[in-house]
């Protein structure tokens, strides 16, 4: 059995923090993208990927030659998108974060389309060392494909920006991982 390491980062820190940022375009801040460098450094990959939103693409420029994939989007949050959690809400909020499949938000994406759109993305990578600079719900979607996480289980895990997850992704149909590393200070 052969396989290769995945490393999944979290983008910098957006200009526009405490909102539900899906396909919302918000820059990473100079900060943010200094800190994904940092993060990265060291990492020994092949191929460099980024989600297309500018959050993440330009924290993986500045780390190298990279293709963009907009698979590796965050969830889209529709009519909430760029909104504020407390714009939203409560028991409509909770009923999302509870099931975001049966409660999705409106004109949004449903979490097993972000799964779908991930597992897509897993499925299209070669077996070589690989660096992906994406989102926190991207991530998450990737832990529930390749080690078998349920929904809550996903939620589990602190992703702050510039976050780091190394997984061993095996041969095989489906693919699998094994959890090697999570950086997130």
């Amino acid at each position: 059995m052969t396989g290769f390491r995945l490393h999944l980062l979290r983008h910098g820190e957006p200009e526009l923090t405490g909102r539900m940022l899906g396909r919302t375009d918000s820059p990473a801040t100079a900060g943010g993208i200094a800190a994904c460098v940092a993060r990265a450094g060291g990492l020994d990959v092949t191929r460099r990927v980024a989600s297309d939103l500018s959050r993440a693409r330009t924290c993986a420029e500045a780390i190298g030659p990279v293709e963009v994939d907009p698979r590796w989007r965050e969830l889209d949050f529709g009519a909430w998108d760029g909104l504020a959690a407390s714009d939203i809400a409560p028991e409509t909020l909770r009923r999302f974060w509870g099931d975001p499949d049966a409660a999705p938000p409106p004109g949004g994406e449903r979490w097993s389309d972000l799964v779908e759109r991930v597992r897509a993305a897993i499925a299209d990578l070669p077996p070589e060392p690989t660096l992906i600079v994406t989102h926190g719900g991207a991530m998450r979607a990737a832990l529930h494909v390749l080690c078998g996480f349920d929904l809550r289980a996903t939620w589990s895990f602190a992703l702050p920006y510039a976050a780091l997850v190394t997984l061993e992704v095996w041969d095989g149909a489906p693919r699998s991982a094994q959890v090697t590393g999570l950086v997130t200070a």
